[in-house]
């Protein structure tokens, strides 16, 4: 790989690179070229105790910081990594195939926002005061200790930041496990961390597969477990925690409604679809996959969006000009190009891609179906890939409850100019993050997580704070103690 400063070892553990090839070979494919372009090693049992036992060994020292000396080093740390954007987005596309164009303003940055904010709001989490006539009852906030992040493979180094960044100003230490498809970008931030001024074993990093998810998971050392990822993972990781009584925030997946009211504006509707879908190639937790489009405009919404497709530059991840680039990997592809032939299979109408794109890289064409009803598989399942289902509606309340027909409850948005409508519509979807008139922002500043199976917990803004720290009670009597006997 043409990157001089990327990662030189598998893991980074109490504040260096660490290398054991006696775990199993990871090759690190860069989605563009189907070529491997690095390799790492799975965790051995004793590569994730030397991890876990750094994070404990340090996290009492790193919590007996003054709440600002922890948010000033967050805060550099989030310095470092906007003076080298540029190099983090490069690695970040040659880990996932992101397009550069989207790389340098929506994964480094977003990681440095979460640093940069939570490193602020170190120094006011404070506890509360509760008189009670004569006595009196003060509350602490206590980190939790060690924590465990497990990152999906859409945005390594946002979601590494993401969910370092609350962990950390809290006082705890973390032991973060990148997926194995892309495993470089999270060594960065460790390196990163290091020269922020964090002590050695605040934030490690181990690479590894399910088995080496399972033993960070159920290790008695572990106080805390976050995951980013598919509801299946989810649904497995936070059954293994909970049988230790461990605190657990889950991100996980969603087949979101975006609707589109026939007064929205159609070109502000067909770009929030655009961000919803195609966006990261269709490889977003929360994006708007069905998309509800009244009848008497879904002729124009289709003809637009099918213009704008035409504009989207497909080709080298690198080259500044591209705005949509490959899949994540081979594996991820013929996944979607299996939801594809099921589309076409159960009577969708196919109006514009569905084609693998010929070459060595894990291209796909831009996809959008419509006439897709609320029973096929495309309308029913997480696709994870660029697939747009256009269905049809008339009515208010019943594009509300088909909208509401899904086990998932990640995201929603509503395009219309009439903003009672708006309000009132969002009001009733049973998501967790939801937009009117836009779609897929997501500032550090707001929550964000999902209802239902799509997740625990929410991620970013002053909610983090509460999954990632407990609250101590003190009550303090004033006076004697009545006792009966």
């Amino acid at each position: 790989m043409p990157y001089a400063t990327q990662p030189t070892a598998s893991h980074f553990i109490n504040g260096q690179y660490v290398e054991d090839t006696a775990g199993d070979a990871i090759p690190v494919i860069y989605p563009a070229t189907g070529a491997e372009i690095a390799r790492v090693h799975a965790g051995t049992p004793s590569i994730v105790d030397q991890a876990l036992a750094a994070a404990k060994a340090a996290q009492p020292a790193w919590a007996a910081l003054t709440p600002r000396d922890r948010g000033r080093i967050l805060t550099r740390a989030a310095q470092i990594i906007r003076e080298r954007n540029h190099d983090l987005s490069v690695l970040e596309t040659y880990d996932t195939g992101k397009p550069l164009q989207e790389t340098l303003v929506a994964d480094a940055t977003s990681a440095a926002d979460a640093l940069e904010y939570f490193g602020g709001l170190a120094g006011t989490l404070t506890g509360e005061h509760i008189p009670l006539g004569e006595d009196w009852v003060y509350t602490v906030r206590e980190a939790l200790g060690v924590c465990v992040g497990i990152g999906a493979w859409n945005y390594p180094t946002q979601i590494a930041c993401w969910k370092a960044a609350p962990a950390l100003a809290c006082g705890n230490t973390m032991v973060f496990k990148p997926s194995e498809t892309t495993p470089l970008c999270a060594l960065k931030i460790a390196e990163i961390m290091i020269e922020a001024g964090a002590p050695a074993g605040v934030f490690n990093v181990v690479q590894g597969m399910g088995e080496t998810g399972a033993q960070l998971v159920t290790d008695p050392r572990v106080a805390k477990v976050s995951l980013t990822g598919s509801v299946p993972t989810g649904k497995r990781v936070y059954s293994a925690a909970a049988s230790h009584m461990k605190h657990v925030t889950m991100e996980l997946g969603g087949k979101s409604p975006l609707i589109i009211f026939d007064d929205a504006d159609i070109d502000n509707a067909v770009g929030g679809a655009i961000n919803g879908n195609f966006y990261s190639t269709g490889q977003v937790c929360s994006n708007g996959t069905r998309v509800f489009v009244h009848k008497a405009i879904k002729q124009q919404f289709l003809d637009r969006m099918k213009d704008r497709l035409a504009n989207a530059v497909i080709g080298d991840p690198l080259n500044e000009a591209t705005s949509f680039g490959p899949m994540v990997s081979e594996r991820q592809l013929d996944i979607v190009m299996g939801y594809i032939e099921k589309g076409q299979s159960e009577g969708a109408t196919l109006v514009t891609g569905g084609k693998r794109i010929d070459g060595n890289g894990f291209y796909i064409e831009p996809t959008v179906f419509a006439d897709v009803t609320d029973d096929m598989t495309i309308a029913r399942e997480e696709i994870f890939g660029p697939v747009l289902s256009v269905l049809d509606f008339e009515d208010e309340e019943e594009v509300i409850a088909r909208a509401n027909d899904t086990e998932f409850g990640l995201s929603a948005g509503v395009f219309t100019r009439d903003l009672a409508r708006a309000h009132r519509v969002i009001a009733r979807l049973e998501a967790g993050t939801c937009f009117i008139n836009s779609y897929n922002d997501a500032p550090v500043e707001a929550p964000f997580g999902g209802v239902k199976a799509s997740g625990v917990g929410r991620e970013n803004s002053k909610a983090a704070i509460e999954h990632y720290s407990q609250l101590k009670t003190v009550y303090v009597r004033m006076g004697d103690v009545e006792a009966p006997f």
